[in-house]
Order: structure tokens, then C-alpha cells, then sequence
């Protein structure tokens, strides 16, 4: 942010680069469940980022299970390794990566996993392995988060680094004020104000994306998700104005603007999706949403965000782009 150059980018991993948190949101609910427990989100929340080590005998203690974290262990991560290859990049991430690499910016990943399993998480993300010019897991170093022997935004500040925070749950956003910058995601993330090139990729002052697939129930205006708890469903981290396709049933196809911001007016943190179809009209029907195109992002300091409304400036960059082969996609890309 002070114009200095950059020598070298550290990533996160677990809901910074991949949806791994995503899609083992229901894991330790499955495993729980065979000893009569519930899940208590406020306490697995507060986890986030533990090396598993510790997390392991937390868990143990909190839930009173009749087991020890060593067979906690060997019980829920083989559930996680088979979770973990479906992992997709989360929005902006494979953007970004490409480009530090074509500008010749090294970058490096820091985990508090172990390497092993860090491995794992990345093994089905082509060229990333050969993109990051060191992988570090929480077994390699002494001290794990916060101390500067691994990433975090504490250990980041430790360790006299300027910080960029992508949180990966909304409603944890304030705890990441002590980073000199927080984004919703890395399609907001501006390389210029770091001193690294700037993107040169927008086509029709729209950004194309990887699609990002969900199923929703459209009525109203609104669109209410459909979630069939698999890596399609809509990250997180997508806050913003969107477009893309619509497939009602196998015959038919729509354009579709769509405003995704996220809610605590009412004392907790629910998605709003606002849409729009172009020159059609629906309603109260289930149907498949994939977004192929970005268009901005929302002022996070307006609550609630008043800019977070289509405009009919969106609607019309919408309607032009998804006539480019730019924002197109094969209906059968996500089967």
C-alpha cells in the first residue's frame, strides 16, 4: 500500500485458495452423530485455522466423546481426504496465481496443516504445485498460527508483512481488521495498490470468471438457495454483482444478473441474491445458476450496502457479454 515493491506473495490455503472448508462443512456433524452429539458452530468456528493436532483433543474435550484425539483422528481423516480432492479454487484465485507467475512474482504457500495433507488438497488443482515456488505444512516449522513461522494475518503482522484478508466466513469479518487490507474475495483484489502489475483481462468492463455453479428457487426477484451439499454450491466468498446462464429444465436457457451480498440486519449473517432475468420473466421455479462473469464488487463499509441493487448499467454490460464467446460455457461442463 506505500508504493514499495513487492519481492514475494505467502498464501493461505483453507477457504484463501480452496472451498476445503466448504465442502467438510458437514463432516464433523457425520461423525459426531455416531456418538449421539451435536454440532456447536460457535465453538468450531472459533477453530478455524487450529492445527489439527490441537483441534483433534479440543474436540474430544468439548463433545466429552468416549475416544481419544489419536482415534478421533484416524476416524474422521480418511472422511477429509476423500472431501478434500473435490476442493475448487475459490473466485479470483487461479486469476491471480497466473498472473504473479507471468509477472514473475514468486509466491509461496503456508498451511497449518500438516504437508502431507496438504498434498492431498492440492493434488487435484493442475500446475499449482509447480506455480508455488515453496509449500510449507505445520509439521515443517516449530511453531505454527499465529507465530511468524506460518501465515495469518497475525503472524503476517509478527513477521513485518503487509496483510490482505480474504475472509471465508462473513460473519467473522471484523476479527480480520488488523490487516492492512480486506477484500471479499480475490476478483476485488487490485494488484496496483501493492505495486505489482495491474490485470489486463476485462472484456466489455466485465471480468470473465470460472463458472461457479448453484442450484436456486427463483420467486419475486430473489433467489433462494438450493443447496445439495457438494463443491457446486455457491462459495462464501462471491459477494458482488454476477451474470450468467440459467437452465430451467434441459430445453431451456435464460441470461440472468444476479446482486450477492450478505445480511446481518436482523443479528446474523444470511445471503441475499437478488436477480434479474434479461428480456425474460420466470418465477417460482427450481432451476440450475451458472455465473460466468463479474461486473463490481460493493463498498464494504455501507451497511447495508446501498450500491448492492442491479442497475440497468449492469443489466446492459450483462446482455452485451454473455453474446461473447468470452461467456460462454458447455451446459454439460458441471455434470
Amino acid at each position: 500500500m506505500n508504493g514499495s515493491r513487492i519481492s514475494a506473495v505467502i498464501f493461505d490455503l483453507d477457504g484463501t485458495l480452496l472451498n476445503t472448508e466448504q465442502v467438510t462443512k458437514d463432516l464433523l456433524k457425520e461423525f459426531l452423530v455416531r456418538y449421539g452429539k451435536v454440532v456447536d458452530m460457535e465453538k468450531e468456528n472459533k477453530r478455524l485455522g487450529m492445527i489439527h493436532h490441537e483441534s483433534a483433543i479440543a474436540i474430544v474435550k468439548d463433545y466429552d466423546l468416549p475416544i481419544t484425539p489419536q482415534q478421533y483422528t484416524q476416524g474422521i481423516m480418511p472422511m477429509y481426504h476423500e472431501k478434500w480432492i473435490q476442493a475448487k479454487p475459490l473466485p479470483g484465485v487461479n486469476r491471480l496465481i497466473r498472473h504473479l507467475h507471468k509477472h514473475g512474482i514468486p509466491f509461496a504457500l503456508a498451511s497449518n496443516s500438516v504437508r502431507k495433507n496438504v498434498e492431498v488438497k492440492l493434488s487435484s488443482q493442475k500446475g499449482w504445485k509447480e506455480y508455488f515456488s515453496v509449500i510449507l505444512g505445520s509439521d515443517q516449522v516449530k511453531s505454527g498460527k499465529p507465530s511468524p513461522d506460518l501465515v495469518g494475518i497475525k503472524a503476517g503482522k509478527a513477521a513485518n508483512m503487509q496483510v490482505v484478508a480474504v475472509p471465508s466466513i462473513q460473519s467473522e469479518s471484523d476479527q480480520y481488521s488488523i490487516a492492512d487490507y480486506v477484500i471479499h474475495s480475490f476478483l476485488d483484489f487490485q494488484p496496483e495498490l501493492w505495486a505489482l502489475p495491474p490485470f489486463d483481462d476485462w472484456v466489455m468492463k466485465a471480468l470473465p470468471i470460472e463458472p461457479i455453479h448453484f442450484k436456486g428457487l427463483y420467486k419475486n426477484g430473489s433467489l433462494q438457495e438450493l443447496s445439495d451439499n457438494s463443491a457446486s454450491d455457491l462459495p462464501g466468498q462471491a459477494w458482488g454483482v454476477y451474470f450468467g446462464w440459467v437452465e430451467v429444465d434441459s430445453q431451456k436457457r435464460f441470461k440472468i444478473v444476479v446482486s450477492i451480498k450478505w445480511d446481518c440486519s436482523r443479528g446474523s449473517f444470511t445471503r441475499n441474491i437478488e436477480a434479474c432475468f434479461i428480456n425474460e420473466q420466470i418465477d417460482d421455479e427450481p432451476m440450475e445458476v451458472t455465473l460466468v462473469g463479474y461486473i463490481r464488487g460493493f463498498h464494504t463499509k455501507q451497511k447495508p450496502a446501498t450500491d448492492s441493487q442491479i442497475l440497468d448499467q449492469d443489466k446492459s454490460i450483462a446482455e452485451a457479454c454473455l453474446d461473447l464467446a468470452a461467456y460462454c460455457y458447455k451446459p454439460c461442463s458441471h455434470a
